[in-house]
């Protein structure tokens, strides 16, 4: 695809403003909005898509006490974001205000390193958000079951109406999925902002914190609690994939991302500090989930509000995170890696309506995995395409030094690899534990792996249909 996006799109010429040493053109005059940007996101839409994309709430996070303990899990909780989620946060918004264009991460990767490259990248990609949007149906029926315990005998079937009524939703449109996002996101975090509040009351203004400690938790339980918080940390470069479709898209995605992560990390430890002072068995969370934890707390009522938080939660995950895939075969399509056909877009709503229906159909087949199993194949693609991302930063300082980008992390070379290390470590730590763990994890990392293995295949056969490609 040819972008219609120029450097200045964002920014009439004014003068530079520094944050933290942070180099970002604002503007000092803005053009006025046409109707022509009515079919586009505004940043608080944006910022509710980012949220749920990336989190959807602490829907998810259960496992973790299980996992870890109560010290451990405070303090992955603390250094994951640190040594995982900023870095990424940084390189998506250096290259995406050096090319806010369809695709994102594709096409950054395809421009740094080439197209075999970014066939990898959108394979990987594609194969890891399926395994991701596999889970969110199983997550609604999961707290779907606190009101009808029958629910879990329907599985499939609720499953493939999930499925499909978000595959409609997001065929509408972006707009659409920005607005119901909104609502979404408030029905995802009210409910434990009620809990802490009520837990606070209970405990008299005492809320026990446990001291942040990997003292008495094995290298195989953290493996797995990371696995469980990167899980519930990853999707930042996902939100890139639309650019095109948001309203001054530098600018916006610097904001929206801000206000998604403060919001992710916060609700984040408040869900786990609140299991921690409900006196819910470790177990019986991870089991029962945190409607168990706010029935002890506050009793049904409580507990019926978390339940619907879950749900919403499944619903705008589900839907977020099909927007961001959608859009990757379309691009990938029109470089003659995917069939052309997936790049036809809706003669009303201009949605990439036939890769929704094929995400759509693939996702359905994966429902009948387990969360765990489907949580490891998605961490382990996932940081494989994220690597690849962080190349592309890297190279792209290289052979384009001088190119605009509105917002520039401030170091050098040396210095992106060495941030680059920084979540490169913690994916190796994770991947080491799960092969280690012969129990639970080693199955679906070898599968992992495979699937990391089959984008060569891919590439190869692309190769041989087209003629065109040189290895």
């Amino acid at each position: 695809m040819k972008s219609n996006w120029s450097s200045t799109e964002d920014f009439q010429p004014g003068g530079y403003k520094f944050y933290s040493g942070i180099k970002i053109n604002f503007p000092f005059t803005f053009m006025p909005m046409s109707s022509s940007l009515a079919r586009k996101l505004r940043p608080i839409q944006l910022a509710a898509i980012i949220f749920l994309t990336v989190s959807g709430g602490p829907y998810g996070l259960e496992p973790l006490l299980e996992q870890t303990g109560a010290n451990a899990s405070l303090i992955l909780l603390m250094i994951t974001p640190l040594l995982w989620d900023i870095p990424t946060i940084f390189t998506i918004l250096e290259l995406n205000s050096m090319m806010p264009i369809t695709g994102g991460y594709y096409q950054w990767v395809k421009r740094a390193l080439g197209l075999r490259w970014a066939c990898y990248e959108g394979w990987w990609t594609w194969l890891y958000t399926f395994a991701d949007l596999a889970i969110y149906p199983v997550m609604f029926v999961q707290y779907l079951s606190f009101f009808f315990p029958e629910a879990d005998q329907y599985k499939i079937p609720i499953c493939l109406i999930i499925i499909w009524a978000s595959a409609g939703i997001n065929i509408l449109g972006i707009v659409p999925v920005g607005r119901t996002s909104i609502v979404l996101s408030i029905v995802v975090l009210i409910p434990f902002l009620i809990l802490l509040v009520w837990s606070f009351i209970q405990q008299h203004g005492h809320i026990v914190i446990p001291r942040p400690s990997f003292q008495h938790s094995s290298f195989s339980a953290i493996s797995l609690g990371l696995y469980t918080v990167m899980w519930n940390f990853i999707g930042w470069d996902n939100v890139t994939t639309y650019a095109e479709e948001v309203n001054k898209p530098v600018k916006s995605y610097l904001v929206s991302i801000l206000l998604a992560f403060v919001a992710v990390f916060g609700i984040y430890f408040i869900a786990i500090l609140i299991a921690i002072n409900s006196g819910i068995t470790p177990s019986s969370l991870t089991e029962e989930g945190f409607p168990s934890a706010a029935l002890l707390i506050g009793g049904n009522v409580l507990a019926t509000i978390v339940a619907l938080g879950g749900m919403a939660s499944a619903l705008g995950l589900f839907s977020a995170v099909l927007l961001a895939v959608s859009r990757i075969p379309e691009v990938m399509s029109e470089d003659k890696l995917l069939p052309a056909k997936l790049k036809a877009l809706h003669p009303k709503y201009k949605s990439p309506y036939v890769s929704i229906i094929c995400c759509a159909i693939v996702v359905s087949g994966m429902v009948f995995w387990s969360f765990g199993e489907l949580l490891i194949i998605d961490i382990t693609l996932y940081g494989a395409a994220l690597l690849l991302e962080y190349l592309a930063l890297i190279r792209l300082r290289q052979i384009a030094p001088t190119e605009q980008r509105p917002f520039k992390i401030p170091l050098g070379i040396p210095g992106l690899v060495l941030m680059a290390v920084l979540p490169l470590s913690v994916y190796i730590i994770a991947m080491i534990g799960a092969f280690l763990n012969s129990d639970k994890a080693l199955l679906p990392a070898v599968v992992a792996l495979v699937f990391l293995f089959s984008a060569e295949l891919v590439w190869r056969v692309v190769k041989k249909r087209t003629k065109k490609f040189a290895l």
